[in-house]
């Protein structure tokens, strides 16, 4: 490839478990070669539980405070007590303040940060604090720049902080003539996978030979249909139940879609994992690693043969 706009793979599954991080991984490292005709910038849009990370090893270069959605709060030497905020409050977020109860007191909890009652106050007692939701990382591994981030526990603005990351990296390409993004999605088809693949230029979808790995890839290619991705399909682990493995072939068949890859159960796959490195650099003969470099090299053709690729 010799892209000025790098090209977005978003990397998906219907739920957690199916080998989807593990694929990203090798890919990472079969995309650093010397001889490869990519320059990878890899992102981890799992913001609430990111793992790519243990695979990659990133060193940070630098972490961003991510602020998310405003809470309302109330001075308490302002408020005199009328209540006209807690009867425009939908959200039953205002209560008597139970250590003052000549004021109100806002639950930040249960607050949505509507601000209806900021305008409701007629004496401008009320106003909207941002609240830091998370952080976000650009770091240096050795297989090139990985986009990462957190999202803190019981924040709720996840789709909003996998965009922001994802704009990060396409930046970062762009800047340093990358020319592909390599994205780990989120599992299932929430908002925040919405937001990972939204304006992506393809989708994989790792799945699983079972009825409910094939209901999840129903599910993840209706999604990426949506919003007019292209997409493939690869089967993890197809050898333990080949009759799941030719229900996903029909699927596939009749959905006229491409199912690129066939990765056979293998237990290097596991030790890797564990030691924290990818397949195909610690068991590079492999019987899956060499069924991932061959779906690699698939997916690499693939996009160069995509119409508009520069």
């Amino acid at each position: 490839m010799n892209s000025q706009l790098a090209k977005q793979l978003i990397i998906l599954s219907g739920k957690g478990g199916t080998g989807k991080t593990s694929i990203s991984a090798a890919f990472a490292h079969l995309s650093s070669g010397d001889n490869q005709p990519t320059q990878a910038v890899m992102v981890d849009a799992d913001v609430d539980a990111a793992n790519l990370g243990l695979v990659l090893h990133p060193t940070i270069v630098r972490k961003n405070d991510f602020w998310g959605s405003s809470l309302a709060i109330i001075a308490p030497e302002l408020c005199v007590n009328c209540g006209a905020c807690e009867l425009v409050c939908r959200y039953d977020a205002i209560f008597p303040d139970s250590q003052n109860a000549d004021v109100q007191w806002i639950d930040p909890i249960a607050c949505d940060g509507c601000a209806a009652c900021v305008y409701a106050c007629p004496e401008n007692a009320i106003r909207m604090i941002k609240q830091q939701e998370g952080e976000w990382f650009y770091s240096k591994t050795a297989y090139g720049p990985f986009f990462h981030a957190e999202l803190f526990p019981g924040k709720e603005n996840s789709g909003k902080l996998v965009t922001l990351i994802r704009q990060q990296a396409r930046l970062f390409a762009e800047d340093s003539q990358a020319n592909l993004m390599i994205i780990d999605g989120p599992p299932g088809i929430g908002c925040p996978v919405i937001s990972a693949c939204a304006g992506t230029d393809f989708g994989l979808i790792i799945t699983e030979p079972s009825l409910a790995g094939l209901h999840d890839l129903k599910r993840v290619l209706e999604t990426l249909r949506h919003f007019h991705i292209p997409s493939v399909i690869c089967v993890n682990k197809a050898d333990i139940y080949p009759q799941g493995t030719e229900a996903i072939r029909e699927f596939a068949k009749n959905e006229n879609i491409e199912l690129v890859g066939e990765i056979p159960y293998d237990e290097n796959l596991t030790k890797s994992m564990v030691m924290g490195k990818p397949i195909t650099l610690m068991y590079p003969d492999s019987n899956a690693s060499l069924a991932i470099r061959n779906l690699w090299e698939t997916i690499v053709g693939l996009l160069e043969l995509q119409e508009g690729l520069p």
